[in-house]
């Protein structure tokens, strides 16, 4: 939108609200109260009428009734104007109610900005949202005088064509059209970029774009979040909703989000989880945070000293959870108590005929803590030992889960972010 000639044939939407309609005859019929357009199919949707007021009056215009638009006026192709209640028709937004000083996602670059102004252009018989400025000069010109309206400044405008918006009240369904799925451009995001949009939204469009995206995506990007907006987003959230992104979340993550909130806000998530992840985090919130069970991730990788090798590392490579926190692998006995802790480099460049019990280091016995382990304790034990891990065990040597660097630091500093590895 940078050509002179381009900035000279736009309309801006500040400029026609307002704007007297004319009849056939030139007599003035009423002003533009709003422009409603079907925003959602076509990257440059297309304007599908006028609201006109008149007094209390007020009434809806097809575009098939415009003649012609202009910054000026609205000319009609009828000679008066059937006056009488309205109401958008499917898929219809009305422009200034709707998206003017509402929040959109420049998908381009990954930020949220506030409409300050619309902009149209003629394409063929069509007039067609274009554009969108979203300056605070734009905005004081349009709450200036009427003359110095909707003139654009400078490279503002920003082309329709990367927005996303959001449905205009509480409670609405995500907004859909023709072919289009709600908010499919921010599903392409990256998870770090989508917690920059997710932060910058308000609570109503937070919700919405995070019931558009699919609960993995959804939980990736919730992880990243700073620990306010995360507990704002699930104190904001339906509670089903909540239950399922806190179950899609990495254990961990999840119990510090839980733990960040009121005591009474925790049942009414943890019972509508899947019975596993409910299991789970009911019983890391047994114990406090300050303790080696209230830290610990209960995603465990485990192995059988008989097994070879290769037979091991199959059988974890279908252990999903497991990348999230790379450490060594408990190898347990036939009573599942832990006989030894590999490192999983070992096991992966290892001889895959040999037995898992070959690759247990003699005189090097694993690192364990009960579950009621004063976090001081578990801190001096990782510095002490210079190991990466420890296993929490119960009183008859059953692993229950592993600590690594990030848990205690993630205890130590409430609220910090640790570092992920896409």
């Amino acid at each position: 939108m940078a050509s002179p000639l381009i900035r000279r044939d736009i309309i801006s939407l500040a400029r026609l609200v307002g704007c007297p309609v004319l009849t056939q005859a030139g007599e003035k019929a009423g002003r533009v109260d709003d422009v409603a357009a079907r925003v959602g199919g076509d990257a440059y949707p297309a304007v599908t009428g006028i609201v006109v007021r008149a007094g209390r009056r007020r009434a809806f215009l097809d575009a098939t009734a415009i003649d012609g638009v202009g910054s000026r006026a609205v000319r009609l192709r009828a000679a008066r104007i059937e006056w009488g209640g309205f109401r958008c028709r499917p898929g219809e937004v009305l422009l200034a109610r709707d998206i003017l000083d509402r929040q959109l996602v420049h998908t381009g670059e990954a930020k949220v900005i506030r409409a300050a102004d619309l902009y149209f252009a003629a394409a063929g018989e069509e007039l067609r949202l274009a554009g969108v400025a979203a300056d605070l000069r734009t905005l004081l010109l349009r709450l200036g005088p009427r003359r110095l309206r909707g003139r654009p400044i400078g490279d503002e405008i920003i082309d329709w064509a990367v927005m996303e918006r959001f449905s205009p009240g509480a409670g609405q369904a995500p907004v859909t059209g023709p072919q289009h799925a709600p908010h499919a451009g921010l599903r392409s995001l990256r998870p770090a970029e989508l917690v920059h949009v997710l932060e910058a939204l308000g609570r109503h469009e937070r919700q919405e774009l995070l019931a558009s995206l699919g609960y993995e995506t959804a939980a990736d990007a919730a992880e990243e979040m700073a620990a306010g907006d995360m507990t704002a987003l699930l104190r904001g959230a339906d509670p089903a909703r909540g239950a399922q992104l806190l179950a899609a979340m990495e254990p961990g993550e999840a119990l510090r989000a839980l733990r960040r909130l009121p005591p009474g806000d925790r049942p009414g998530l943890l019972d509508r989880m899947p019975r596993q992840a409910q299991l789970e985090l009911g019983w890391l919130l047994a114990y406090p945070g300050d303790q080696a069970g209230g830290i610990m991730t209960m995603v465990l990788a485990c192995a059988h000293p008989g097994e070879t090798v290769e037979q091991a590392r199959r059988r974890l490579s279908g252990q999903g959870g497991y990348r999230t926190g790379i450490g060594p692998v408990a190898v347990l006995d036939e009573s599942s108590r832990v006989a030894g802790d590999v490192p999983v480099f070992d096991l992966l460049v290892g001889d895959g005929s040999r037995r898992v019990a070959d690759l247990i280091e003699p005189g090097k016995p694993p690192l364990t803590l009960p579950p009621d382990a004063p976090l001081g304790t578990v801190t001096a034990t990782l510095l002490e030992s210079r190991r990466s891990s420890l296993l929490v065990v119960d009183g008859e040597g059953h692993p229950l889960g592993r600590i690594q660097p990030g848990d205690v630091l993630d205890a130590l500093v409430p609220g910090h972010r640790r570092p992920r590895f896409a």
